[in-house]
């Protein structure tokens, strides 16, 4: 029985992977609008009675899909210090970064948040979930420290999320690992050493 149950659970997420992966890849051609369910079946594959298996609409399709990443989102975010008591960020190594793998497995899906006007809203969940895990996960107390922490939380989540877009409208002409790499290398600047020179015409 329980062999019967996996062969069902695996062709469950495999049906199901299909019509995410057609979906997304209508989604690059055609508007949200324009997408119909029989769309979505033929590229996948299926018929119209898998898709109504587990979804009504494609709303739900498109709100599972996004759930999906939301899920390995944080997960990748929290990778460098989920098992860690303490987390010393001048530790931290560019293969302890994930974020960029997610979103280099997730490219299809995070080119239709900068280009689709479906999915702009995510732009400001995506931020508001970056500054959220910072809040949560980062409690160092900092005596008399006149910053404000959800000030701050907003500043990196929002400093992150620009490199991420920068990223994919480039075209992820960089590999994840050397964005990690910057990513280390941002963050592990000593600002207060820097000095500029302004250049101003």
């Amino acid at each position: 029985m329980s062999n019967k149950n996996e062969y069902l659970d695996r062709r469950v997420i495999k049906s199901k992977r299909s019509l995410k992966e057609a979906f997304l890849s209508l989604m690059q051609e055609k508007s949200f609008k324009e997408i119909t369910i029989t769309d979505i079946v033929q590229l996948a594959d299926l018929n119209r009675g898998t898709f109504y298996k587990h979804y009504t609409y494609r709303e739900d399709l498109l709100n599972e899909i996004i759930d999906d990443i939301i899920t390995d989102l944080v997960a990748s975010y929290r990778e460098p210090y989920k098992n860690s008591e303490i987390f010393e960020v001048s530790k931290l190594t560019a293969n302890a970064i994930k974020l960029f793998d997610h979103v280099q497995k997730n490219a299809n899906f995070y080119k239709l948040i900068i280009h689709a006007e479906l999915l702009h809203s995510f732009q400001y969940r995506l931020c508001e979930i970056l500054k959220e895990l910072s809040l949560q996960d980062f409690h160092t107390p900092v005596v008399d420290s006149p910053i404000d922490k959800e000030l701050a939380a907003s500043y990196s989540a929002y400093a992150l999320f620009g490199l991420l877009v920068e990223w994919i409208k480039g075209g992820f002409k960089y590999s994840s690992s050397y964005m990690a790499e910057q990513l280390l290398l941002i963050i592990n600047r000593n600002t207060t050493a820097s000095v500029i020179k302004p250049s101003i015409e």
